[in-house]
């Protein structure tokens, strides 16, 4: 009788599940989540990605039981819990989604393929999203993510033959010995993916473009889709056929629809740059821990300062802007992405810090933490993979360009409450009379500045700009451009130097402003 184990990972939905559909064919099938030790203790856990897990989980496990089909949630090694479904129902064959995630998670497959060739045990995998495993070359990259994503969803089977197996409680963070969090989190599971995908594609984003940039708009503008995504309790192929059809609908009607068109347009195209960069770690699992480009090795390694470091994790680096966008993250668990890249930029720049512990601390507050997208980003706002343009942001202008009247910089920093509006983005310029009128000294109730902004970027710049210029420098980035780049996938190129594509909006609709970064939901 064969008998098929589904082992859910990042991919906590029952709908577009292919798994699930090929767990329909068998004569007797059971269902696993596991709680891995090596995940708990790895350094870009929090208990915060847990418990959006576990709220996943409830509604998972409750769907599926709906259809015959036991979910069992076990603490431990996979392999050894594996050996207890084995002993408990029996099982010859594994289903699964491929999954590109951080070193640990990487080793625990192959430990798991050891396992199977070692039991009998037949293990298949299936593609989740647009990244292309064992890809030799990025040539025609983006075709092949189109074709996956045009292809129809993987149907939702009525009815399982399910095996029996035992099933406990699901655990709560305190027993597993982990304290609460403390952030007010977005609702978890697939129906409030859905209903979030929903609300954007007819309500919030018409205006998407231009929301996206501020995180005071940003907060209802974002499609706000990134942890369903990427905890996947919500597939990429419905959120992007969902957007298609929207924006084929709306492009057919009067001048409000095709100007909400637009804005849906920027969104569809950032879901294929998601796969993008998830498919760079795929590709090349080493850049997690080291640089893609091999000449910055060194450059800011020996340099890091822990005591800036630390102003920077508590949001106390005296730049006004970097610090309310550090404290809301830590109350959240969210971000708008321009001030994610600000963040990485001041480090990377201003503070001089090497982009691997910043990034392992940014990816303990991200609930929506993705490797793939994380460790891309991380170097390529940090300038180490020697091909993309350095991008590097003034806190000031980013606080004058987008919390103009200091409503955000009030919100998240209570201390700057009574600064007058035109020293709030750099209130180490007032007056001492300003600062005992406002009730802030500065140096007693809100930091100097932890480093000068001109000294410090005009250091970071030469730094780089020299390397760059050198030749061994620039032979390894033509290797870079060649593996990596955006242009032999497909996709609009950006590379310096050569002009992206973009797309032309309807008549009437202001750009002004407009956020063009690479990837932003």
């Amino acid at each position: 009788m064969a008998t098929a184990l589904v082992w859910f990972k990042r991919d906590l939905r029952i709908h577009d599940h292919a798994p699930l559909a090929a767990a329909a064919a068998f004569e007797r099938v059971l269902a696993v989540y596991v709680i891995e030790p090596a995940w708990l203790a790895s350094p870009e856990f929090d208990p915060q990605h847990l418990e959006f897990a576990l709220g996943c989980l409830v509604e998972l496990r409750a769907g599926l039981a709906a259809r015959g089909l036991p979910l069992a949630v076990r603490v431990g090694e996979v392999r050894a819990v594996f050996d207890e479904l084995q002993r408990e129902a029996g099982f010859d064959h594994l289903l699964s989604h491929e999954e590109t995630g951080p070193g640990w998670s990487y080793a625990r497959d192959r430990a798991v393929a050891d396992w199977c060739r070692a039991r009998g045990v037949a293990w298949d995998e299936f593609p989740q999203h647009g990244v292309v495993r064992r890809l030799l070359r990025r040539t025609g990259w983006a075709a092949r993510w189109q074709q996956r994503m045009d292809t129809a969803e993987h149907p939702i089977p009525a009815a399982f033959r399910g095996a029996t197996v035992a099933l406990a409680d699901l655990p709560t963070l305190a027993d597993l010995s982990l304290a609460p969090h403390g952030r007010s989190l977005q609702p978890a599971g697939e129906r409030a993916g859905l209903a979030v995908l929903d609300s954007f594609l007819a309500e919030r984003g018409g205006p998407y473009r231009r929301a996206i940039s501020s995180p005071l708009t940003a907060e209802s503008g974002s499609s706000r889709l990134s942890p369903y995504l990427a905890f996947g309790a919500l597939s990429l192929r419905r959120a992007h056929q969902a957007s298609a059809a929207e924006i084929r609908c709306r492009r057919a009607g009067d001048a409000a629809d095709r100007a909400f068109a637009y804005g849906l347009a920027g969104f569809s195209s950032r879901l294929r740059w998601h796969c993008h960069f998830m498919q760079k770690l795929e590709s090349e699992p080493e850049i997690e821990f080291r640089n893609f480009s091999r000449a910055h090795d060194g450059l800011r390694e020996p340099h890091f300062d822990r005591a800036r470091f630390d102003a920077w994790c508590a949001g106390q680096t005296g730049y006004p802007m970097v610090d309310a966008c550090m404290l809301q993250l830590r109350a959240t668990g969210w971000l708008n992405f321009r001030m994610r890249a600000m963040l990485v930029s001041f480090a990377a720049y201003h503070l001089w810090l090497h982009w691997r512990e910043p990034g392992l601390f940014l990816a303990r507050q991200f609930l929506d933490f993705e490797a793939g997208i994380h460790w891309s980003q991380m170097q390529m706002q940090s300038g180490t993979t020697g091909i993309n343009t350095l991008r590097v942001y003034s806190p000031t202008k980013q606080a004058l360009d987008h919390d103009p009247e200091g409503v955000y910089i009030r919100r998240w920093i209570p201390a700057l409450a009574r600064v007058p509006l035109g020293y709030l983005a750099r209130p180490w310029t007032m007056p001492v009379e300003i600062q005992r009128a406002a009730g802030c000294m500065i140096g007693r109730d809100y930091p100097a500045p932890v480093v000068d902004e001109a000294t410090s970027v005009k250091a970071a710049k030469n730094a780089l700009y020299g390397l760059r210029r050198q030749t061994a420098a620039r032979e390894e980035a033509a290797a870079i451009v060649d593996k990596h780049g955006s242009r032999k996938s497909g996709l609009p190129n950006t590379t310096p130097g050569q002009p992206a594509q973009r797309t032309r909006p309807p008549r009437g609709v202001d750009t002004d402003g407009v956020q063009r970064e690479l990837f932003d939901f």
